[in-house]
């Protein structure tokens, strides 16, 4: 009797975690702008001295792109993102019937062929939307059509008709970033009434790791730290370097009281293949094993009571679905994982990365496990899925 309702609670507690193993999707809060204005300055001429006049050579405008020529040229690329949802509810939809619009974001078109022009933006921009609508900087609109979307590196694919593409921006190489860089940010900050603001900045860091919870599960997303001014409404916009290249997808920022000018944009070193995969497939392939995880710090100590104090992480596996590669090679639930390839893992964030940046599908991997207090060695044969993933 004993065991029958420690086993009622134990699937109870499993089946609450596996409900929970979906994470939040991005939030991005809005920070009033308290910033003193100070009084106007003082502006006295300069004073004057009997000196030799200096040798003035005249410079061309024409030798280098000046700043507002590359915006200029670069914002016709730009655009506003709308997502419609109808909320569930009557009251959440217009006069008409029709879904209205729940968000706002900013995107980029990057190719056009004959048919069609395709755009980046962020996915948390478009998820979840019934409708999504493009604006288009000469004021026209037009439904577009999700190629592909990623939740982990939040980016998604749109396409719009190629009438509406007047131009397009190229991606430049991230890698030769360097901190004190200038950058520009144009995007849609708090809606489309401030289409097409620009503003510029320095990088101030290259490789920042971000932790964001996404519907796909928690991750840690590679960004460019900026200090030019990306407010909610901008996510999905370009960061440009000065030749009026895309060196990033603008994607968050820290909203915190009292916090200014922590900008993260998408690294297009990054942003580029994972489009590729979209456009293509309509998704990102990734190493799929098919199990729900928990973290151990997630697991009461009456499931965890046998496994060695060496042990300093770990997931436990909670659910399994039968016909994906875990189920094939043998995983049951209550497995805990503690490390793949010999690579221990504290936590499903970092299982996550491993499996995803250091495997491909098709590979084999060793997964160590404890069952109770004895480990064993499972061999996983990796195959292939949609992004968002169990």
């Amino acid at each position: 009797m004993e065991n029958e309702t420690r086993n009622k609670k134990g699937n109870r507690f499993l089946s609450t975690l596996a409900a929970g193993v979906i994470g939040s999707v991005l939030t991005l809060g809005v920070v009033a702008n308290t910033n003193f204005i100070p009084p106007k300055a003082q502006v006295e001429k300069p004073a004057t001295e009997n000196v030799a006049s200096p040798n003035i050579v005249q410079t061309s405008a024409n030798n280098e792109l000046s700043l507002a020529d590359m915006v200029e040229q670069s914002s016709a690329a730009i655009v506003g993102v709308v997502n419609y949802k109808s909320g569930g509810n009557r009251f959440a939809q217009g006069q008409d019937g029709q879904s209205v619009a729940s968000g706002t974001g900013s995107g980029v078109i990057y190719n056009a062929d004959k048919n069609y022009a395709y755009i980046v933006t962020n996915n948390h921009v478009i998820e979840g939307a019934e409708k999504i609508e493009v604006s288009l900087e000469s004021g026209e609109t037009t439904t577009a059509q999700l190629v592909g979307s990623d939740a982990l590196s939040d980016l998604a694919v749109l396409k719009i008709d190629a009438k509406y593409a007047k131009s397009t921006l190229e991606f430049g190489d991230s890698d030769t970033l360097r901190a004190g860089d200038s950058v520009v940010a144009i995007g849609n900050p708090l809606g489309l009434d401030f289409s097409g603001t620009v503003t510029q900045g320095i990088v101030s860091a290259i490789d920042r790791s971000i932790a964001v919870k996404t519907s796909a599960g928690e991750w840690e997303l590679n960004v460019i730290q900026t200090d030019a001014a990306i407010n909610p409404g901008n996510s999905g916009g370009a960061l440009l370097n000065l030749q009026g290249q895309v060196i990033g997808i603008n994607s968050l920022k820290v909203s915190e009281s009292g916090v200014e000018g922590l900008g993260f944009a998408i690294p297009s070193n990054e942003v580029v293949p994972l489009i590729k995969d979209m456009k293509e497939n309509g998704h990102v392939e990734r190493p799929y094993i098919g199990v729900g995880l928990a973290n151990l710090n997630q697991v009461p100590g009456q499931y965890v009571q046998n496994l060695p104090t060496s042990v300093e992480g770990g997931v436990m596996v909670v659910t399994v679905d039968p016909e994906s590669a875990a189920g094939i090679a043998g995983l049951q639930e209550e497995d805990i994982i503690t490390a793949i390839n010999g690579t221990d893992l504290k936590n499903s964030t970092e299982l996550r990365k491993f499996l995803y940046s250091e495997l491909n599908v098709g590979d084999k991997a060793a997964f160590t496990v404890y069952r109770g207090a004895e480990m064993i060695t499972i061999d996983v044969t990796l195959t292939g899925s949609p992004s968002i993933s169990k």
